[in-house]
């Protein structure tokens, strides 16, 4: 199987199979979407999202979210993973906007980049989720799961496999795609004991083959 007719099997699996493939983390708007996302690195969605409620109601839009004070903000994140930081990353991500980029939040990866607590995984997403752009946000899981399969070759860190994914992937479909294997890498293919008896894609799967031999 060459690597064009794999990412076409794989492809065309997910499309039919998980045809809405969405972010677990709940927003209303794209300062809420972006706080979410600064908020869940190395943390699970489940506990952003039980999180956030409060953030938002003490800080309904990123203006007021300017005037926090590290110790006003920090009780409520404290459940999250490094709340010092967090806590720093959104109160300078709120002032940066409102100074820099006149209280709108930027919709380019090179501009989300610029502010604190946001990187390229983080703005792949925000810009995916909110204007579908063609920007393919790797994690842990998508860079499991796309060397596992096979989509990925040697790839030595997320860049590379970002790099390799969307030079085959569809444009229309990056933002999907990027849904497609979280979900995949966070349900079926677990990273310690993946559920191989339910997966859908075992028969491009190059992990799969190799434990079959």
């Amino acid at each position: 199987m060459t690597k064009k007719e794999r990412y076409e099997a794989v492809i065309n699996y997910f499309s039919e199979n998980m045809p809405v493939a969405e972010t677990e983390l709940l927003y209303d708007n794209t300062f809420q979407l972006l706080v979410a996302v600064i908020l869940s690195a190395q943390c699970t969605d489940k506990r952003v999202n039980l999180t956030t409620p409060n953030i938002f109601a003490k800080y309904p839009t990123v203006a007021e979210l300017a005037q926090a004070t590290f110790d006003d903000l920090f009780p409520i994140i404290r459940s999250i993973s490094y709340p010092n930081n967090k806590t720093k990353h959104l109160i300078g991500m709120a002032n940066m906007v409102m100074n820099d980029f006149d209280g709108e939040i930027p919709m380019t990866v090179k501009e989300l980049m610029l502010l604190p607590g946001v990187g390229r995984k983080t703005a792949n997403v925000v810009t995916s989720v909110v204007d579908n752009q063609p920007n393919m946000a790797v994690d842990t899981h998508v860079f499991r799961v796309s060397a596992r399969i096979g989509l990925t070759t040697n790839a030595k860190n997320v860049l590379q496999a970002e790099t390799q994914l969307i030079k085959f992937i569809p444009k229309e479909l990056v933002h999907k795609a990027h849904h497609w294997l979280i979900l995949h890498g966070r349900y079926t293919c677990l990273a310690r004991s993946p559920k191989c008896e339910k997966c859908g894609v075992t028969a491009e799967c190059k992990y799969f083959a190799k434990l079959n031999k």
